[in-house]
């Protein structure tokens, strides 16, 4: 009896590491399709739809929040007179979608075309664990890697941190701008990159309404 119990729970072990290496092999699709998504074909599904049911969400909820006089907020002027330069691969789609989206937010983007994105992110002291598709440097040296939301940015450069060289959003999520696909969200956190190379938590996004 000794021996069927001790059977059991290691089996009962290994089934639970098969299912966990499952799950996490089945979600990486996810995240590879959503960045693989080409212009075209993002500005014609789903996620556009989603995108924009989230921004006439938050515009109801500013309306009935904000005073009777308050003027409306403007997207495009989010970024307005900030200028950058965005480092990426000529072949990365989901970078694309960020440099448009960054555009439409206001943002002045050069996009350069690069070999070797990892030689601007050493250069530009992006931490290994913190690196995504693209990096995205400011005429004022500030740096923004991945998929960062135009209204955080927007925040960070009215008021940098002493500190602070920049934000991150590490990896890729899915449901982060630019990596919109279907109806996915992936909660993630902002994260500021600071001068000596430590990074702390800039925002929490566990909601896609909280990017707007």
């Amino acid at each position: 009896m000794r021996h069927y119990i001790h059977g059991f729970s290691n089996g009962h072990h290994w089934l639970s590491g098969r299912v966990l290496l499952l799950m996490a092999v089945s979600a990486l699709p996810l995240t590879l399709a959503a960045c693989s998504q080409s212009t075209t074909s993002v500005s014609d599904s789903e996620p556009v739809k989603v995108e924009q049911s989230a921004t006439q969400n938050a515009q109801v909820q500013n309306e009935s929040s904000a005073p009777a006089d308050a003027p409306a907020i403007d997207p495009s002027s989010l970024l307005k007179n900030v200028s950058a330069t965005v480092y990426k691969d000529a072949n990365c789609g989901c970078c694309k979608e960020w440099v448009g989206y960054a555009k439409d937010n206001g943002l002045s983007a050069t996009a350069q075309d690069v070999a070797d994105v990892s030689l601007f992110k050493d250069r530009y002291g992006v931490p290994q664990q913190m690196r995504s598709c693209h990096t995205t440097v400011t005429t004022d040296g500030f740096v923004f890697e991945g998929h960062v939301p135009a209204k955080h940015m927007a925040q960070f450069l009215e008021n940098p941190p002493i500190q602070a060289i920049g934000l991150a959003v590490p990896s890729m999520p899915v449901g982060s701008p630019g990596m919109e696909y279907q109806d996915k969200f992936m909660p993630y956190k902002v994260m500021q990159l600071n001068k000596d190379g430590t990074t702390e938590v800039y925002a929490a996004i566990d909601s896609p309404q909280q990017q707007l």
